[in-house]
């Protein structure tokens, strides 16, 4: 399938972020919701900032903590010479040597949540200081991926919020990206990857989860319902991993852009990644009237991690998006290149139709 790069890739990096305090660092900008608001491109963009540790033997983490009332950040820090118990070999975490990855201990960074605005679409200009900010109830280890959905005039952010207990799903909202109402936790530890449709379907709200579960099962896509987009049921699983070994798909597979309608049905692009957690993007045809139906699916990754920035970085080979533009036949994807920038990639719809295999039903 041909997809067009954007030359001026990457369009945001860490260099173009300023950290929200003097001591801290930014380790990446990527995973941005995307929307249109009063003719500029907005992203809505993950930037993850760490501690700026000045002695080589020491990890220092930011957590955000209550104290007297009020949200602040606290420094956590870990000397490696003083703990053989804990494995500080993935730049990403801390956790208890020889132990699953359930036994994390602490994130080595603290993602908040910033605008990127452009007046076309290449060009961006980043906002000095963080659009939100991590509270210690919902966020303290951070908030990562934001999708933004569009009903209406309301602009409904949901976005992983991570704590010490796990990482769900909360919901924003917003209807000038100046103000923002908070409507708490929609999905339980651990479920992420969600995407809410941009409008009913059948009298009800239809959005993409993906629980993580601990003991039988695999990370997976399931499609569920809500009246009101607070409380969600009617879960069904959709889509699981490829049984395939060799596939691009058999490691774990979630929700990427929110869905768009064409006139052959619901678009969903989405991320997944092979067992040595590489990511690529592909896509979904789904019914119009019952999204949990699959007319179509890509067999081969529309992008793969094959520039240097994006097999290079904060955590290389991967390519993750949160979210697309649609004019007429182009879809524009904003996408997180090895997790520490965003970049663009363009390409038209009927070559995404022309790439699908369809499936009778």
């Amino acid at each position: 399938m041909k997809i067009e790069r954007c030359v001026y890739n990457p369009l945001l990096t860490p260099a173009d972020v300023k950290p929200s305090r003097q001591d801290f660092k930014i380790d990446g900008v990527f995973n941005c919701g995307v929307t249109e608001y009063k003719g500029e491109v907005i992203l809505l963009c993950r930037v993850a900032e760490s501690v700026i540790c000045k002695n080589e033997d020491e990890v220092c983490i930011p957590v955000v903590k209550k104290v007297d009332g009020k949200d602040e950040i606290q420094v956590i820090t870990y000397r490696k010479s003083e703990c053989p118990q804990l494995d500080f070999s993935d730049t990403r975490h801390v956790s208890k040597r020889g132990e699953k990855k359930s036994d994390i201990l602490n994130l080595t960074s603290l993602s908040h949540l910033r605008i990127a605005r452009s007046k076309d679409g290449i060009h961006f200009e980043i906002d000095e200081h963080p659009a939100i900010f991590p509270l210690a109830e919902e966020e303290s280890w951070g908030m990562e991926d934001p999708r933004i959905t569009k009903i209406d005039d309301i602009y409904y952010i949901n976005y992983t919020s991570v704590t010490e207990n796990g990482a769900g799903t909360s919901l924003i909202s917003t209807k000038d990206f100046c103000t923002f109402e908070r409507h708490g936790i929609i999905f339980a530890p651990e479920n992420k990857d969600v995407t809410i449709f941009p409008q009913k379907i059948n009298g009800k709200y239809v959005a993409f989860n993906r629980p993580v579960p601990g003991g039988i099962g695999n990370p997976q896509m399931w499609i569920a319902k809500s009246p009101d987009l607070i409380h969600w049921g009617e879960q069904r699983h959709f889509c699981g991993i490829s049984s395939d070994t060799e596939s691009w798909d058999d490691g774990r597979i979630g929700g990427g852009a929110v869905p768009f309608l064409t006139d052959k049905g619901w678009v969903k692009i989405y991320h997944a990644a092979d067992r040595n957690d590489r990511y690529c993007l592909g896509a979904f045809l789904l019914d119009e009237k019952d999204p949990s139906i699959v007319l179509a699916k890509t067999k081969d990754p529309i992008l793969e991690p094959q520039e240097k920035y994006e097999t290079n970085g904060f955590f290389g080979n991967v390519v993750f998006t949160c979210g697309c533009l649609v004019n007429d036949n182009k879809v524009i994807i904003y996408y997180g290149a090895a997790d520490d920038k965003i970049c663009r990639a363009d390409f038209e719809l009927d070559d995404l139709f022309a790439a699908m295999e369809y499936i009778d039903i």
